[in-house]
């Protein structure tokens, strides 16, 4: 096999484009796993779903993972402070493509479609060779393709989709002799029945169970259940939402809950000739089941290392057999007494972590710590980064082999603006220390200046 680039850029091309040459096109459509899912049917909501507006904003993610050779597709101009910001840094930045003013809501995709202007210049990028590369693939980054002639280095949304679903996760990790919590696949309300027995005497032995929608997303769209009562209410209220559709198909893995130390989150990278690189594992950083950020590296012993890297490799293996290639995130998590799970659900897509590897490779050497998290943020008017820079003040990362916060989204903090009152953004960032230590310390002073921030005009 012939010697991959070391950095990620690089070989990520290499793998899905031929060349470590090749000129992409990105395009962040973080939403994308909403289109997966539509048409399922889901557990019950006790909330609202919300942050549409935050999410589409996350496109911004795709500027640092793009290299100078890159394009990026966005639905809004970065702040120019933030730009020169990452400039200052001495991060070289690809070329910016911004879609014209659209619904606020809108995905990136959706934006682009909507502009012929950038689908033009996105067609003449076609016609130079570059290629399309987006977040994830579904009909719509194909409708995109189409428009602009971009070949999409991706396999098509059907396989995307089927290798997202936690079906999928379950019943490559049994071919694969993967371990795996004791469960279930359930795509007919028959197979669910024929499931309750065995999940009831595992009640009954004093375990919890967790049901989970194959296309549910951050933290939603799963339930714990801890009695047979909460079983037979769920299982109830599935069966009549089958019957009143008349169409007894549905798509849920209900599995026994497992206590744990710590949640993982890795990527392997296929390559279109089936080769399989391990490219990273990380802490995740969760709470109430969502996603809040990253610690590397993981501080893992070696044999648990190597349990993930055999994991990836077949993982990646399969994957390939089945007609899918780039970029896959696998969540795994550790037991208490430090057991693995490789597979919790295999993602056919960039994760978070796939968006920090860059800044990793420049700003995180060895024997050094990192977390990326988020910040949420309560402002009664949009700030610009000149203001959140003064905030976070001497905390603000200055240089390769400083410490203190790397910002590598700014678009999500003004993302909630739009009407008369206050309102929430976040900004995401990647902090940077010698030791956890003082990772631990720039987080929470930085958490404690930020949370003192309003607003401001700029």
């Amino acid at each position: 096999m012939p010697k991959l680039p070391p950095d990620f850029n690089s070989r990520l091309k290499t793998m899905v484009a031929g060349t470590p040459d090749a000129s992409l096109v990105f395009l962040a459509n973080f939403e994308v796993e909403e289109e997966w899912g539509r048409g399922e049917q889901r557990l019950p909501r006790f909330t609202a779903d919300s942050g549409g507006a935050l999410v589409t904003a996350m496109d911004e993610f795709a500027v640092l993972l793009a290299g100078p050779d890159d394009h990026v597709v966005l639905k809004t101009a970065p702040d120019g402070d933030y730009l020169g910001y990452l400039g200052d840094l001495g991060i070289a930045l690809p070329a910016l493509h911004v879609a014209a003013p659209y619904r606020r809501t809108a995905t990136v995709t959706e934006a682009v479609l909507a502009d012929p202007a950038l689908l033009d210049r996105l067609a003449a990028l076609g016609r130079a060779g570059c290629r399309l590369a987006p977040h994830g693939v579904s009909a719509s980054e194909e409708r995109l393709s189409e428009r602009t002639g971009l070949p999409l280095i991706a396999p098509p949304a059907a396989v995307c989709r089927a290798v997202n679903s936690k079906i999928y996760s379950r019943r490559l990790a049994d071919e694969a002799g993967i371990r795996q919590p004791p469960g279930w696949v359930c795509e007919t309300v028959t197979e669910l029945e024929r499931a309750l027995p065995d999940a009831a005497a595992l009640l009954d032995k004093g375990h919890r169970l967790v049901i989970k929608e194959a296309y549910g997303v951050s933290g939603k769209g799963l339930a714990v259940l801890d009695s047979r009562q909460r079983l037979d209410r769920l299982h109830r209220m599935i069966a009549q939402r089958a019957s009143r559709a008349g169409d007894e198909r549905i798509a849920f893995v209900l599995e026994r809950w497992v206590d744990k130390r710590a949640d993982l989150n890795y990527q392997c990278t296929v390559g279109v000739d089936g080769v399989v690189h391990f490219d990273f594992v990380k802490r995740a950083l969760t709470e109430k089941g969502v996603h809040k950020g990253h610690r590397m590296p993981a501080d893992l012993s070696a044999a648990q290392h190597a349990v993930l890297a055999f994991a990836a490799d077949a993982i990646g293996k399969k994957l390939a057999a089945d007609g899918y290639f780039g970029v896959a995130g696998v969540d795994a998590l550790v037991e208490p007494d430090g057991g693995i799970y490789p597979v919790i659900e295999i993602n056919a897509r960039n994760n978070m972590s796939t968006y920090q590897i860059r800044l990793q490779e420049r700003f995180v050497g060895p024997g050094r710590w990192a977390m990326a998290r988020h910040y949420p943020l309560r402002l009664d008017r949009p700030v610009g980064f000149a203001a959140v820079a003064g905030a976070v003040g001497d905390l603000l990362l200055g240089r390769p082999g400083g410490a203190g916060l790397l910002v590598n989204n700014f678009a999500t903090v003004n993302a909630g603006a739009g009407g008369d009152g206050p309102f929430d953004g976040r900004l995401y960032g990647l902090l940077v220390a010698d030791s956890v230590e003082e990772l631990d310390d720039i987080d929470a002073t930085i958490e404690a200046r930020l949370a003192a921030m309003k607003g401001d005009g700029s």
